[in-house]
C-alpha cells in the first residue's frame, strides 16, 4: 500500500447472500475525487429495502464485487475534484447516489447527485431524503400525474417512502388516506399529512376505506406491498384510477376484469429509471418543501456501522415500521 493513503471504516460485500456477507473493514482506502466529483465525510446513511435485494444478488441491477452498499448519505464536503462549482469544503449536503458506497466514513459522489442540506434538517434527516422522497415524487408527480383535489391512498404509509408520499401529497392539495399496522405508526401518518388512517391488520379495513371514500372510489393508490394488496387496490379505485406499484415482495393473482369497467391502470415505478433531468425536477419540488417546511423526514431505528447486518434483517422482517431507518457513521 502506498504511503500517505488515508484509511477508513467501510462495509464491504465480497459475495452475494444474507446479511452476514456485510463485512466491516477498517483498512479501506479513502477515495479521491476526480473531475466533477466530491468526497463527503459521512455522518449518516439511509438504509433502503433495495439494498437488501442487491446484497442478496436477486435484484435486476447488481454491482461488480466487492462493493460498498448505500446511496443516501448526508454529511460534509471533505474535498472536491476539478470543475466542481456548486460545492466547497465544509458544505452540508445529502445525496441520491454515490460512486463508492454510503455505508462508510467517506463517500465519493458525482456533483449532480449532491444537494445542499438546509440547516433546519439534521444529518439523519438528510440521509432519509434520497430514495424515499425522490421515489415518492416519481410515483405521485411523474407516474400518477396527480392533480389537486384528487384522493390518494398510501398503502403502507408509516415507513420512509410512505411518510414522504403523505407529506408531498398533502402539500400538492390531495385528500390523503394512509394505512399502518401499529398505533404509533397511525399516529405519525396523521401527523405527516394524512387526513385519515386505517389499520391494515384489521379484517374489515378495506370496507372502512370504501365507506370513507364513498361510491366514487380512490383516484390514486401508492402501493408498497403489491403482492399482498393489489387485488384489493383494484376494487377501491375510481373510474380512471391508477395504482402505482412502489414495492412488491412476491407474486399475486388478480382478476384483470377489475380494471376494465373502471378503465383503471397498474403502473410500476423504479427510481433508477429516472433521467438526470427528472432528478433535477424532483429536487426542485423537494427544495421548495425544505424551504417552506413541509419536507420533514421522520427518523425510525438507528444503527451504528457495526450493526448493519441487524439493520438489513430488520428492514425486511421487522413489522410495524415507523419512520426511516438510518446508519449513524
Amino acid at each position: 500500500m502506498a504511503t500517505g493513503q488515508k484509511l477508513m471504516r467501510a462495509i464491504r460485500v465480497f459475495e452475494f447472500g444474507g446479511p452476514e456477507v456485510l463485512k466491516l473493514l477498517s483498512d479501506v482506502v479513502v477515495p479521491v475525487p476526480k473531475d466533477r466529483q466530491v468526497l463527503i465525510k459521512v455522518h449518516a446513511c439511509g438504509v433502503n429495502p433495495v439494498e437488501t435485494y442487491i446484497r442478496s444478488g436477486t435484484y435486476s441491477r447488481i454491482p461488480p464485487l466487492p462493493y460498498t452498499p448505500g446511496t443516501d448519505v448526508a454529511g460534509v464536503i471533505e474535498s472536491i475534484g476539478n470543475n466542481v462549482s456548486a460545492f466547497q469544503k465544509g458544505d452540508r449536503v445529502f445525496t441520491t447516489s454515490t460512486i463508492s458506497g454510503g455505508y462508510a466514513e467517506y463517500a465519493l459522489a458525482t456533483e449532480h447527485t449532491v444537494y445542499m442540506l438546509p440547516t433546519n434538517l439534521d444529518f439523519r434527516q438528510g440521509a432519509a431524503i434520497g430514495i424515499p422522497y425522490f421515489t415518492a415524487c416519481r410515483a405521485l408527480l411523474h407516474r400518477a400525474r396527480v392533480k389537486a383535489g384528487e384522493s390518494v391512498l398510501v398503502h403502507g404509509a408509516s415507513g420512509g417512502v410512505g411518510l414522504a408520499t403523505c407529506q408531498i401529497a398533502r402539500a400538492y392539495g390531495l385528500k390523503v388516506l394512509g394505512t399502518a399496522s401499529s398505533e404509533e405508526g397511525r399516529k405519525i401518518v396523521l401527523q405527516n399529512g394524512a387526513h385519515e388512517v386505517f389499520d391494515h391488520r384489521e379484517a374489515n379495513y378495506i370496507d372502512k376505506i370504501k365507506k370513507s371514500v364513498g361510491e366514487k372510489g380512490i383516484d390514486v393508490i401508492i402501493e408498497m406491498l403489491a403482492n399482498v394488496n393489489l387485488s384489493n387496490d383494484l376494487k377501491l379505485l375510481s373510474y380512471g384510477g391508477r395504482v402505482i406499484v412502489v414495492g412488491s415482495r412476491g407474486s399475486i393473482e388478480i382478476n384483470p376484469r377489475d380494471t376494465m369497467a373502471k378503465e383503471s391502470s397498474i403502473t410500476g415505478i423504479s427510481l433508477f429509471s429516472s433521467t438526470k433531468e427528472e432528478f433535477q425536477q424532483f429536487a426542485s419540488a423537494l427544495q421548495a418543501g425544505m424551504e417552506i417546511g413541509w419536507l420533514k423526514p421522520v427518523i425510525g431505528s438507528q444503527y451504528p456501522l457495526e450493526k448493519v447486518a441487524q439493520a438489513h434483517e430488520n428492514i425486511i422482517h421487522g413489522s410495524g415500521t415507523v419512520g426511516k431507518m438510518v446508519l449513524l457513521i
